[in-house]
């Protein structure tokens, strides 16, 4: 990808800088910073035989005469596709492929794009580096809302995008506007997705609502009890730590991306989403995917969504309790509380010297003394 246009200059140096330190070989340096590798290769003899920094800056390439010079045409597509999606050279050299159009180099495009001031300064950055991924469909999704500006809220409402978005493939299997982010809303969003491309093994989110409680050690909520019943495991990134649900959050800076190309165009949000899932899975190239488009990569799970799910059959001879509404277990002659996203969930009581532990599933989830009555949650094993 292009460099920053207004600090070019600080990003050859730190290559070269990098190059010195010997740890990483030209190809690997010059893929992190998005350059061809002869480019690379090139800053790094200059400095050599100048052994000047000022000679990495911009040296002019301007021939006298343009005999390979772009076709008007092609040159007017590169503009109307750059208008239209937004993107990048590279992706733009796709859509080119595609539509059969002559070969075109990413520079040349970059070089057009600039020349008719359609890269605005500080929109281009250095590429991230490469991070893992698992490694077929469905088995990990990542579950987010993302955060909608002022000035976009302004303009278009107030709303709550919910973002559902394959952990392998980039493809997003559900994306939702929402007025009222709560666990019901999101649940019925849920619910139609897993109906619609079966069931994830695992589900990783942020400490947030919907899908997190601070009333509880383990965070549980009716959502996210919800989905243990259909056999997913659930992570949680880290607190301060978007990083961790990478993929979702660079989904999310393509989302606001394209919310500010469409300006005035804006249909509404119900008729923006569908449009926008559609662009994102079919006809957006990824460089993850070798500039595949997720829609290539991804199929169904094979499990499908049950909508009663089995009751969990705990071991023989354990010590089975149903809590009651208010999620409260009972135990010989008293009421003890155990956990809201559990009410009418079944438990099973184990008793230990003076205090009981209350275990859902595989999960112990609260300690119960029995002399004072005081419980608490319990974050062990599970």
């Amino acid at each position: 990808m292009p460099w920053k246009q207004t600090n070019a200059m600080e990003e050859r140096i730190r290559f070269v800088v990098r190059a010195e330190e010997q740890s990483i070989s030209l190809t690997e340096l010059c893929q992190q910073f998005g350059v061809h590798r002869t480019t690379g290769w090139r800053w790094l003899q200059r400095l050599k035989q100048m052994g000047r920094i000022e000679e990495l800056g911009e040296h002019s390439r301007q021939p006298h005469r343009s005999p390979r010079q772009t076709r008007r045409e092609v040159e007017e597509r590169i503009l109307e596709l750059r208008q239209k999606h937004g993107w990048g050279a590279l992706k733009l050299q796709v859509l080119l492929a595609r539509e059969d159009w002559e070969r075109v180099s990413v520079a040349t495009i970059n070089r057009i794009l600039k020349r008719h001031g359609a890269i605005a300064a500080g929109e281009s950055h250095r590429p991230a580096f490469q991070r893992f991924e698992r490694g077929e469909p469905n088995q990990l999704w990542q579950m987010d809302f993302k955060g909608i500006q002022e000035k976009i809220a302004a303009r278009h409402g107030r709303i709550y995008p919910l973002s559902i978005l394959d952990d392998h493939s980039r493809y997003l299997v559900g994306l939702f506007a929402l007025t009222n982010p709560d666990g019901a809303a999101t649940m019925s969003c849920l619910r139609g997705v897993l109906e619609r491309y079966g069931v994830p093994e695992a589900m990783l989110m942020d400490h947030g609502t919907p899908w997190w409680s601070t009333s509880n050690g383990h965070g549980l909520t009716q959502l996210t009890v919800a989905l243990l019943k259909q056999g997913i495991r659930l992570y949680f990134s880290g607190i301060g730590h978007p990083q961790t649900q990478g993929k979702v959050e660079r989904l999310h800076r393509t989302m606001e991306q394209a919310l500010q190309r469409d300006g005035e165009r804006f249909p509404g949000w119900g008729a923006w989403t569908e449009a926008f899932r559609e662009e994102y899975n079919q006809v957006r190239p990824h460089q993850a995917l070798a500039l595949a488009v997720p829609a290539q990569k991804y199929r169904p799970s094979g499990r499908a969504y049950q909508q009663t799910p089995r009751e969990w059959e705990y071991e023989s001879g354990s010590q089975v309790r149903r809590l009651n509404s208010k999620g409260c277990v009972k135990y010989r002659s008293e009421r003890y509380f155990v956990c809201e996203a559990l009410a009418g969930e079944e438990v099973a009581v184990e008793r230990l010297q003076n205090r009981i532990l209350v275990r859902y599933r595989q999960t112990y989830v609260r300690e119960i003394d029995l002399g004072t009555g005081r419980t608490r949650p319990l974050v062990l094993g599970g």
